[in-house]
């Protein structure tokens, strides 16, 4: 999702669809394994789809430290929504484009296999699935809500 400061947003007009993103300083994410600088694609619930670029202000290879930048009042990022909720929740950082999302993945558990399982793993897949379904984590993630 597209978030900045409140403080950066004051005395500018939010963007009207992902192409005035480009209008506004950039927050970008520069990948530390391929060293290119990560491109959005986002969608709306139509199935629209616009390139979300942002003006190339500043480059991080943090998420962390994406977010940090926005809040501090430096620009436009674009992260995933668990990277921004509380803030977003605590009116620290706002989403523009509320009707367009990017679609960062599944979120997935990896283990060795289901035979032999320690009781450990299970354990921890369980508390996971279980904390997921009791904070509504799932909703909550959705970028594709507005």
């Amino acid at each position: 999702v597209a978030v900045a400061s409140p403080a950066y947003l004051a005395g500018r007009t939010p963007p009207a669809d992902p192409a005035g993103l480009a209008e506004f300083a950039g927050i970008v994410m520069r990948s530390s394994r391929t060293g290119r600088v990560r491109h959005w694609t986002l969608r709306d619930a139509a199935g629209a789809e616009m390139p979300g670029r942002l003006a190339e202000t500043i480059t991080l290879d943090d998420p962390a430290a994406l977010r940090e930048a926005a809040l501090l009042g430096l620009g436009v990022t674009l992260l995933a929504v668990p990277d921004v909720l509380p803030w977003l929740e605590r009116g620290e950082l706002v989403r523009l484009l509320p009707r367009w999302y990017a679609d960062a993945g599944a979120i997935s558990i990896y283990y060795a296999n289901r035979t032999l399982m320690p009781t450990k793993t299970r354990a921890f897949i369980d508390f996971l699935v279980e904390a997921f379904q009791r904070e509504r984590l799932d909703e909550r993630f959705a970028g594709g809500l507005g």
